[in-house]
C-alpha cells in the first residue's frame, strides 16, 4: 500500500488505529510540488496533500519523489500532529521554529550598544597584552 517495509507499515496502520485516525476521515489529493526539480516537479503530481476533517488538521508533503512514500510520511506527520495537540505540550519542532524566530529578531538599541560596549573593552584588553609581549 505504501511501499515501505511490512514491518513500518503495520505500525503505522496500529498508530493510527490507536488515535482513532479512520482513512474515512481523511480528505486525500495529489497536487504537484513546488520548488527545485525543474520539468520533472511540474509535470507530475508527488506532493500528497492530507485533510483530517475531524480537527481540521492539514498536511502537506513532498519529501520524496515517490508519491506512495509521501503518502505514508504524511500519514505519519497526521499522527504526530494529532498526538502533540492531544498531549497539549509544545512539540520539539515547535520549540525550534521559536527558536530560529528568537534568533532572527531583531536587537534592541540598548542590547546593540551593551554588545559594542563588551566588544570595545574585549579589543582593549587584547590590545593592551600586544604591546606588553612587543619586541625589545
Amino acid at each position: 500500500m505504501f511501499n515501505v517495509s511490512p514491518e513500518k507499515e503495520s505500525a503505522l496502520i496500529s498508530r493510527m488505529a490507536q488515535l482513532g485516525i479512520r482513512e474515512a476521515d481523511i480528505e486525500e489529493k495529489f497536487v504537484r510540488g513546488s520548488g527545485a526539480g525543474g520539468q520533472k516537479i511540474n509535470k507530475t503530481s508527488s506532493c500528497v496533500y492530507l485533510l483530517h476533517k475531524p480537527t481540521g488538521i492539514e498536511i502537506k508533503c513532498q519529501r520524496e519523489r515517490s508519491q506512495t512514500l509521501n503518502r505514508f510520511f504524511a500519514r505519519r506527520e497526521l499522527c504526530d500532529r494529532i498526538e502533540e495537540e492531544r498531549e497539549g505540550e509544545r512539540s520539539a519542532r515547535q520549540q525550534a521554529f521559536e527558536k530560529i524566530r528568537r534568533q532572527k529578531r531583531r536587537r534592541s538599541r540598548r542590547q546593540r550598544q551593551r554588545m559594542l560596549d563588551d566588544k570595545h573593552k574585549h579589543s582593549e584588553k587584547k590590545s593592551a597584552r600586544r604591546w606588553q609581549t612587543g619586541p625589545d
